[in-house]
């Protein structure tokens, strides 16, 4: 199965080279996309695109296909295509253990909930991603303001006035703004961006080649930009922006390089960096400040000291490298994605053995995000299928968003009421907007 996921034919990507651990070349190229120039939709649309861009909710409940599909003139039902890609979906995977035990530790979960309405999807909206691993790539500020990349642009698109703008292209050089003495900013340009972060009004983006980019949105050109790493393709994983536990701003990141490295979110100085025995391909903050959890190339995840680095203890579970990870606001809940196709949620006053284990369709666990308000996990596979979870049932309750085309990223707005899904496809990329299901009753109000 191949989606089409760049237009610029000129990125170098370097997929090919991930792919090299992979034993079945001959099959059919049927999971995660393991092709390194421009690639074919599935869905081929000969109709003009302004004309169905978009889907609202009213058209789709009555019976529009939400991402504007037209099975009427496909040559199969939806449902047919459906089972064909879950028979026929390749999970990449890089170490081949057993999987044969995994379904039992699996929680059971009752699927058909529904907490999040279709609200609209538009494909004006194009979504893409660079490595086939990394999909944080999309982040909502508010239930109105959506951030994405598209190819070399990074992109802003507001719900409410249906249009998107570009907020930075990084394929002109980017000299920063900032200057002062000691501060280790550079020049670069041409950056394929890897992974992002917003919160507040901060943007963080990493690169291919290690690069990392820190912007204001309210405020003109770059603060900072520089290569964490000297050695090529070195690629910043991920970015996370948290408060540390004085309240001030920091930023943190992972890289191939096997390092974490800690930096001032105000005046972007080098405050602290840790070296792991592994890639490190994912690091997130505890709400609190005081935690880091660290994932890579290893079936280990990390809980380290955010100020010290010290390891505090190896969570020990998953089969297979880990790529995505979220806190529950509380603290208490750590939740990490793999490519088992499993996420493991931890409980950090216990952590001997995993609190639950939530299964995927098809595919590795390569996207995780809490809701603000705890209530929900929303959990991404690479293509297809976004599940979210009550928390408040235990996770035992799932809404699950079934769709196609390959997943840039998902994102709760900051207030809950929204969620976003980016789809990278040539023919239907787009942008999927959900809303919050609130049963306002009369008896409500008076109580």
């Amino acid at each position: 199965f191949v989606m089409d996921i760049f237009d610029n034919s000129d990125l170098e990507y370097l997929v090919d080279d991930f792919h090299g651990f992979s034993d079945s070349e001959d099959d059919e190229p049927f999971g995660e996309f393991d092709h390194k120039s421009e690639a074919d939709s599935d869905f081929e649309d000969d109709l003009d695109p302004t004309q169905e861009s978009d889907t609202s909710a009213l058209e789709a409940r009555n019976g529009k296909d939400i991402q504007g599909i037209p099975w009427e003139r496909l040559n199969y039902s939806r449902d047919q295509y459906r089972y064909k890609r879950l028979q026929q979906y390749k999970n990449f995977e890089i170490l081949f253990r057993s999987r044969q035990d995994l379904d039992k530790e699996c929680l059971q979960v009752e699927k058909g909930k529904h907490f999040y309405d279709f609200q609209f999807n538009t494909r004006l909206v194009k979504s893409t991603i660079a490595h086939f691993q990394l999909r944080n790539l999309l982040w909502a500020t508010t239930k109105h303001d959506v951030y994405f990349m598209k190819n070399y642009s990074l992109m802003h698109w507001s719900s409410l006035l249906q249009r998107s703008k570009e907020v930075l292209n990084v394929a002109k050089p980017i000299v920063p703004t900032m200057k002062q003495p000691g501060l280790l900013s550079q020049s670069i340009s041409r950056v394929q961006i890897s992974t992002m972060a917003v919160k507040d009004d901060l943007i963080v983006a990493g690169g291919f080649q290690g690069e990392l980019i820190c912007k204001r949105i309210n405020e003109p050109g770059v603060a900072f930009c520089t290569v964490l790493t000297s050695v090529e393709n070195d690629i910043t994983n991920s970015v996370d922006i948290y408060n540390a536990p004085s309240g001030s701003l920091r930023v943190i990141t992972a890289n191939n390089d096997c390092t974490v490295r800690v930096l001032d979110a105000t005046n972007f100085a080098f405050l602290n960096s840790f070296t792991f025995d592994w890639s490190v391909n994912n690091v997130t903050a505890s709400p609190d400040g005081k935690l880091v959890a660290v994932l890579g190339d290893s079936p280990e995840c990390l809980l380290a000291d955010a100020g010290s680095g010290k390891v505090i203890h190896a969570l020990e579970g998953h089969l297979d490298y880990s790529f995505s990870s979220a806190w529950h606001p509380n603290g208490q809940i750590l939740a990490t994605g793999n490519q088992d196709t499993t996420c493991r949620l931890w409980d950090v006053r216990n952590l001997s053995k995993s609190l639950k284990v939530l299964k995927g369709n098809m595919g590795a666990i390569r996207a995780l995000r809490f809701a603000s308000d705890g209530r929900f996990l929303a959990m991404a596979e690479p293509a297809d299928f976004v599940h979210v979870f009550d928390t408040e049932a235990g996770y035992s309750q799932c809404q699950e968003i079934d769709m196609f085309g390959e997943i840039a990223g998902i994102s709760f707005s900051p207030d809950t009421e929204a969620l976003f899904v980016g789809v990278a496809d040539r023919t239907y990329g787009s942008l999927l907007e959900f809303s919050r299901k609130r049963n306002h009753l009369y008896l409500d109000s008076i109580f």
